[in-house]
């Protein structure tokens, strides 16, 4: 097939136009044509007086030979090769089924290619399956009642199932489509395929992930929830299986250990089996919201609210006077702000969107770099502890049961706590309290926030507006710490594979997968089938 990119149609054009602009830009005639598909499509909405749809798509012609050879333009190439290619299994023979553990994107993605190698993998999680664990998060967002072993980041499909399930990524490796093609299989919307900044949406990932879980039964793995690693069993510095609830022993001699960012007591469990570690940098601070509507005219101009173009979102970034940066991330547009806490008396944020992405407000985190340097201590735990007094401060700035403290903008950058509620009202899933967020976040990050929101509202108007609400604290932007690995993806305890976000080796659910894929590549380069 041949490739061609550079394809402008205004949003006034009828998407059904673009074959004629295809076969235009090609100088070629209908009946030369097969078909066609999209391979990305972005917005162009640089321009006040219009916005453009810009298009890649792969063509299939009758006599594709023939048009290379006449060929000139740089915007009309081959297209490569994107299937995904499995590794050759390797000699050494497995004594028992490989085991992994989480089944967040890593996980799961890692369980995906054992299965469909041959593997039989065992997929452990501590949390419940996604409709169980659904009701869970649901009554703890009503009720205040957390379950630390079931909750916005434990359960099938991680942390990710409660998010907004965006796909934008900024690693090029080509194992990013085999994962986007197993999602569209599993029931995420085709446009992930080619949408510059895909999401499915935490309505529709609840089916994705089941789906996913069903095609590794269906390969002959295994999926067990309720089935925390409380320990790891070694002999002589390898794995020999593992401790499951305290009680119920699994053998295995290959471990791909695929935890999340927040399983803090498997932490402090690898530190004391001696698994290398080393602290690493996240960043922390609050969630801010808006009207959706004003992000919208902010980004769209007149052609806000216009039937082709979803709510507008954003990504911005400020460096302040000090060195240090503030910029948005995990921005949902027509979200909500979440409770995401897994421990007891911590108050932890984040945001989600459905789909639709139809609520009223827009919400981003806003956040602040934060170093092993302000951690106060060299320990591989630092971070994790420091995240754990943050959040225990919010949580007691809100008075308890998980309410969250909120700030309008106006009153943060004057210095003052909030005593009422202005235009914009929070989304947060629980109670709110006003308060003075200066009292849950370190001095840095309160001084960094306070230079860079005046700064941020010149490149997206409206951004400082004095009646925006921020709600602390976010701090589980990326893991605090990176399990020690070599270039076969083995930690000094042999036979053990630190994988995705929560070992330091992702930042997202496409990276996080993707890493999943890597390390289960290594296994199956290693180890021949049981």
């Amino acid at each position: 097939m041949l490739r061609v990119s550079n394809l402008k149609l205004s949003i006034e054009d009828d998407p059904e136009n673009l074959k004629q602009y295809i076969i235009k830009k090609m100088g070629i005639k209908q009946n030369e044509l097969i078909n066609y598909s999209i391979f990305k499509q972005s917005i162009d909405a640089r321009k006040n007086d219009m916005i453009y749809f810009v298009y890649t798509v792969d063509v299939k012609l009758k006599n594709e030979e023939a048009f290379r050879k006449r060929n000139k333009s740089g915007h009309i190439t081959c297209t490569p090769d994107l299937d995904y290619k499995y590794v050759e299994s390797g000699p050494e023979k497995l004594k028992h089924r490989p085991v992994v553990v989480g089944t967040g994107p890593a996980g799961l993605f890692a369980g995906i290619i054992l299965s469909e190698m041959g593997y039989r993998p065992v997929l452990l999680d501590r949390g419940q399956d996604v409709d169980a664990r659904t009701e869970i998060v649901r009554k703890f967002w009503e009720q205040g009642q957390l379950d630390p072993e079931c909750n916005v980041q434990f359960g099938e499909g991680g942390a990710g199932t409660f998010s907004d399930g965006k796909l934008t990524t900024l690693i090029r490796d080509r194992r990013c489509r085999k994962v986007l093609v197993e999602l569209v299989r599993a029931g995420a919307p085709d446009e992930i395929m080619y949408s510059y900044k895909p999401h499915v949406g935490t309505d529709r990932l609840r089916t994705v992930v089941k789906m996913l879980r069903r095609k590794i039964i269906s390969l002959g793995g295994e999926v067990r929830f309720n089935s925390k690693v409380s320990d790891i069993i070694t002999r002589d510095g390898r794995v020999e299986g593992v401790l499951i609830n305290g009680r119920d022993r699994l053998d295995t001699n290959v471990l791909i250990l695929a935890p999340g960012h927040s399983a803090r007591d498997t932490f402090e469990m690898l530190l004391a089996r001696g698994v290398r570690m080393e602290p690493k940098p996240f960043s922390m601070g609050v969630r801010i919201e808006h009207p959706q509507i004003l992000i919208d005219r902010a980004q769209y101009k007149n052609f806000a609210g216009h039937k082709r173009l979803g709510p507008a979102d954003y990504k911005l970034v400020c460096h302040t006077s000090s060195g240090r940066s503030a910029y948005t991330f995990c921005m949902c547009p027509g979200g909500v702000v979440v409770a995401a806490s897994s421990e007891e008396g911590c108050l932890v944020i984040n945001g989600m969107s459905n789909y639709a992405r139809d609520g009223q407000n827009a919400n981003s985190a806003l956040l602040v770099g934060v170093s092993p340097g302000d951690f106060g201590s060299d320990d591989p735990l630092a971070g994790m502890r420091f995240q754990r007094k943050w959040e225990q401060k919010a949580f007691a700035l809100g008075g308890g049961r998980y309410r969250a403290p909120v700030q309008l903008v106006g009153d943060f950058l004057a210095g003052r706590a909030s005593r009422a509620l202005g235009e914009v009202k929070p989304s947060y899933t629980g109670e709110v309290v006003l308060a003075d967020l200066k009292h849950c976040l370190p001095d840095f990050v309160i001084e960094t926030l306070r230079e860079a929101i005046p700064e941020l509202d010149q490149k997206l108007r409206g951004f400082a507006s004095p009646d925006a609400v921020l709600t602390g604290v976010e701090t589980r932007s990326s893991s605090p710490i990176r399990i020690l690995r070599d270039r076969n993806f083995e930690c000094v305890l042999k036979g053990l594979y630190p994988a995705g976000e929560g070992a330091g080796y992702a930042g997202g659910i496409i990276s996080a997968a993707v890493d999943g894929i890597r390390v289960a590549e290594a296994v199956a380069a290693r180890f021949a089938p049981e």
